[in-house]
């Protein structure tokens, strides 16, 4: 599945079961946008890569797994918790944004989270909570977006703020070259009897 990380709206939470393996999740989104939805197909929730397993007019629902609910902030979430969407790109559509998966690699509490640092990048793009995002400053430990009106307007970003989770998904082509580039100069440190 490839999603462009262009949110199209606000969904809210309207139920959440919780069992031993997993939550379902039933959510209700804005008028017409489940319009032709099949059971198996691909919506992102805020960045996560959920397939539909029942749908009627305005609401659909998901089977959320223990290892998606520990990787992502939708373990977090309850009923009338707002969450952002997107529907899977189909061939044809135009990509206004990034190639994002729906893979979320990881949460930041918004305020610092330096494991994930090496991977953000000035002018690299991240998807957050789904958001296909530009990146602005860059430091040691934290990075910072820029947010338009729409944007705001459109998704949950503007009701986060400091404390809160959010969804990571870094740029995978980011990820493979720095992790690339540390192996083999560990294994050629490691050569030179450096490491």
């Amino acid at each position: 599945m490839v999603f462009t990380g262009i949110v199209q709206g606000k969904g809210r939470i309207q139920r959440v079961q919780r069992k031993s393996e997993f939550c379902t999740f039933d959510i209700e989104f804005p008028s017409g946008r489940l319009a032709d939805v099949q059971v198996g197909g691909s919506i992102a929730i805020n960045g996560t890569c959920l397939t539909v397993v029942n749908a009627d007019s305005n609401v659909a629902q998901f089977d959320v797994i223990g290892e998606s609910l520990k990787r992502t902030n939708l373990g977090l979430l309850e009923e009338g918790s707002p969450v952002n969407f997107e529907r899977a790109a189909r061939v044809g559509d135009e990509i206004g944004g990034h190639n994002v998966s729906g893979h979320v690699h990881t949460t930041a509490t918004i305020v610092r989270d330096p494991e994930w640092m090496k991977y953000i990048l000035e002018k690299g793009f991240i998807s957050v909570d789904g958001c296909s995002l530009t990146v602005g400053e860059v430091t040691d430990s934290t990075f910072s977006v820029y947010l338009i009106p729409e944007t705001l307007r459109v998704t949950v970003l503007g009701d986060k703020g400091e404390g809160d989770v959010v969804n990571i998904e870094v740029e995978t082509q980011t990820q493979a070259i720095v992790d690339t580039v540390e192996r083999v100069m560990q294994q050629f440190l490691a050569k030179k009897g450096l490491a």
